[in-house]
């Protein structure tokens, strides 16, 4: 499963899972109680909690005194039980054993600054840079009849209570099939205001009126305005690309990354992120200042394609390195160029491989934009990189289709193990059987299985060892694999229905991915006879690359006392390995199609 729903961060919790000892397992009958999730002392947001254990299945298993009816002919148990708000005591016990859990369940609340005089700063929590006229916002929460007041500069703006302001639930709820918005137990009090003169403002000052009391607070946020005739700019240093968002954090959506030596000026800033004048926020630490006179604003003229090995290179001759952003779709591949005028007469572009035709407009005084028709709706990959002021972008060739009695010929498939190494375990079964054992397992399976029809298989991992994130992207974009495909087993948030919940998952994120997602999902829940958890687009690290197609697989559920014993069985993993392999055959038959 992916890091981000592991049984290891489902909650909202600081505190370690216990460890867990993998020797060997005692007979069924020799089990003692033994639960793996949640630890005994565990805080969440969530209205339910599910327990993942065992027990030797001949003795009753007692959740607060009522016996545990679902269970696997192991013993294996995954019920799920009610929390009331705050401290929940907890007992399971069989036999003579007894098991006593505290959890605690606390409100959800929107990310904020928690004041020494009680109330909460939503908005600014970090120092704030604007350009003059533009709306400055403030927003906290307080209780009901405060008087809430911010003085800036000259100004002083008084918030308002107001009524609809919801908290959102984490996006892993979607996981579960939940979208819920939540209200917080405090009023939200907003006001706004502009100013107009740029310089530095200093301190942002909070006053909190109760009765005939009034405290003042000074969280150290400060305000500058910055003049429009003097905006900052910056270029990105970062080598694998600025990670470009819709807002200034990581909570915030990713664009397309900016390859290094993009240049921009910066019109806005909270905290270490800068607004770019494009639209997209990137850390202060991932660019590099450049001279006030330094121009951001490109011309391009011609363009030229020409195909390489495997790949059709497209040339964008600029005037400097400007951001760009990629949009993908069927048949087509489409480019913007932003801070860029057009003065385009002449593009070379001869019969090809990945490109039907190529279309362009300048869509607004400072974008142009690319589209590029293509021959079919599979795309194989792309890059973007910078060589001074030439934009390259790199389109790539579908690979050939397979001869012979080996169906898989001339296929390169990158697998990666999930998890590894003595901290990430991954999800867990309910006997403590770690995520990383299963997906290394079937990885072996699949390998032999692939190359017996003919591809060259890379597997990330060959035996449980560590291998950071960036680490296995690394090695799917040096070498770059007709697929990758990153195997797990899967968990669910503290919210999740555990013994209800079974079935084979697909993740994707690029476009180009889409198409093996969803046949892979489909394909092995009908070909295995297992329940189809679902296709999700997914903001993962494995399902980023663009160089392939490239899918994150949840094969099954760790926390799924029956579907953890399919999980385990050798029978199970062999029919697996065969069924994913053919399916990968029969999904490149379908889309390695001549074009017209």
């Amino acid at each position: 499963m992916p890091a981000s729903v592991s049984l290891k961060f489902l909650a909202t919790t600081t505190l370690a899972l216990p460890m867990v000892c993998f020797a060997a397992q005692p007979s069924w009958g020799d089990r003692p109680l033994n639960v793996v999730y949640p630890p005994q002392t565990h805080r969440t947001t969530a209205a339910q909690i599910f327990f993942i254990g065992t027990a030797n299945p001949n003795l009753p298993v007692l959740l607060n005194g009522q016996v545990i009816e679902q269970r696997s002919p192991a013993g294996h148990f995954s019920p799920s039980i009610p929390l009331q708000w705050g401290e929940n005591q907890i007992t399971l016990q069989a036999g003579e054993q007894t098991l006593t859990f505290q959890i605690h369940r606390q409100a959800l609340e929107p990310d904020g600054l928690t004041t020494a005089a009680g109330f909460r700063i939503l908005e600014p929590t970090a120092n704030l840079a604007r350009q003059p006229g533009e709306p400055l916002c403030f927003t906290a929460l307080a209780s009901p009849g405060d008087r809430l007041r911010v003085q800036v500069g000259p100004k002083t703006v008084n918030l308002s209570a107001i009524d609809g302001s919801g908290i959102l639930a984490p996006n892993t709820a979607a996981l579960i099939d939940q979208t819920t918005v939540y209200s917080s137990p405090s009023q939200t009090y907003r006001g706004c205001t502009a100013l107009d003169t740029p310089g530095d403002y200093g301190q942002i000052r909070w006053h909190l009126g109760q009765g005939s009391s009034d405290q003042t607070v000074e969280p150290g946020t400060t305000l500058e305005i910055l003049d429009p005739a003097q905006l900052p700019r910056i270029t990105v240093i970062r080598p694998e690309g600025g990670i470009a968002r819709t807002g200034p954090g990581t909570d915030y959506s990713r664009l397309t990354p900016l390859p290094p030596g993009t240049r921009a000026q910066v019109t806005g800033r909270t905290g270490d992120w800068l607004r770019l004048d494009y639209g997209g926020w990137i850390r202060a630490s991932e660019t590099q200042s450049l001279p006030l006179a330094t121009p951001t604003q490109a011309r391009i003229r011609s363009i030229i394609a020409r195909p390489q090995s495997g790949w059709t290179e497209i040339t964008f001759p600029l005037e400097l390195p400007v951001p760009v952003t990629v949009t993908q779709g069927d048949r087509h591949f489409t480019l913007t160029l932003h801070n860029t005028t057009a003065q385009t007469d002449v593009i070379r572009l001869d019969p090809d491989p990945v490109i039907q035709r190529l279309d362009w407009a300048q869509v607004s005084p400072s974008q142009v934009q690319y589209r590029f028709q293509l021959h079919s709706p599979q795309q194989w990959g792309y890059r973007l990189r910078y060589e001074g002021n030439q934009l390259i972008v790199s389109l790539r060739h579908p690979p050939p289709q397979p001869r012979g009695n080996q169906p898989l010929s001339g296929i390169k498939i990158l697998l990666d193990p999930g998890h590894g190494g003595p901290e990430d375990l991954g999800a867990r079964g309910p006997d403590g059987t770690p995520e990383k054992e299963m997906t290394l397992i079937l990885s072996q399976h699949l390998a032999r299985d692939m190359e017996q029809l003919g591809a060259t298989v890379i597997l990330t991992l060959e035996d449980d060892r560590d291998l950071d994130l960036p680490e296995r992207v690394a090695l799917i974009d040096a070498t770059e694999p007709t697929l990758a495909l990153s195997i797990h087993y899967n968990a669910l948030p503290d919210a999740g229905d555990a013994w209800n919940t079974q079935g084979i998952g697909t993740f994707w994120y690029e476009p180009q991915s889409h198409s093996l997602a969803i046949f892979l999902e489909e394909y092995l829940s009908r070909r295995l006879n297992r329940p189809r958890y679902g296709v999700f687009w997914n903001n993962l690290a494995l399902t980023r690359p663009t160089v392939a197609p490239a899918v994150l697989l949840e094969l099954g559920f760790m926390i799924n006392p029956e579907e953890f014993e399919w999980i385990t069985d050798p029978q199970a993993q062999a029919a697996l390995s065969r069924t994913l392999a053919q399916g990968i055959q029969e999904w490149l038959d379908t889309v390695l199609v001549p074009h017209p």
